[in-house]
């Protein structure tokens, strides 16, 4: 199984009620071969439309973040742990919302065999609940990013604060945590490099 068969399989999953109203399956993209994988909670309706991940108003954040921490996107691989957009539908007009827990665990079978395939040193969780997904159940966001945990699916990971987050508390203060954002993606791509550089010697 090569990532592109994962990916064509993913395209016709009616695994949860997900699938129903989503445009496109959000599975990820870059490069397959970086030893950093950045992995946040799933698509918003710019995601949904374009099939691409981090592609809306956060998504220019964490490229500017990237950017800023001498990287180009390119350099790494996308993705986040469910592929389908979480909305509510209740009024009629879809409004982003978080994945139930039955959704994530739908998504565990995707999640899992893209994240083996491609075998990163480094997992960057961007948000509390992808930290909650693979690093630990109970993770606080604001006591324990930044810090290096193991990870069952890479050889370790490390938090950072959600782009949306950061683009709601600039409103209210300061740069809302972006040169946080910036200092962990900085971080994880050195680390990546270093346990990719140990594995090679």
């Amino acid at each position: 199984m090569t990532l592109d068969d994962l990916k064509l399989e993913a395209s016709t999953c009616t695994g949860c009620a997900l699938s129903e109203r989503r445009t496109n399956v959000v599975f990820g993209e870059g490069d397959p071969q970086s030893p950093l994988v950045l992995i946040g909670e799933g698509p918003g309706e710019t995601e949904d439309k374009m099939g691409r991940p981090f592609v809306g108003r956060a998504g220019q954040l964490l490229d500017k973040a990237i950017n800023e921490a001498g990287l180009q996107r390119s350099q790494l691989y996308i993705t986040n742990t469910v592929k389908c957009r979480a909305a509510d539908w209740s009024t009629g007009k879809p409004v982003n919302r978080a994945p139930v827990e039955a959704e994530v665990q739908a998504c565990r079978r995707w999640l899992e065999p893209q994240v083996a395939l491609l075998k990163p040193k480094v997992i960057l969780c961007i948000g509390a609940p992808s930290a909650k997904n693979l690093i630990k159940k109970n993770f606080q966001i604001t006591k324990e990013r930044g810090i290096y945990f193991p990870c069952e699916f890479a050889r370790t990971a490390i938090a950072t604060l959600h782009p949306s987050y950061i683009l709601r508390q600039m409103n209210i203060s300061g740069d809302g945590g972006y040169s946080l954002l910036v200092a962990d993606i900085t971080r994880a791509w050195e680390a990546a490099q270093k346990l990719a550089k140990q594995s090679h010697d």
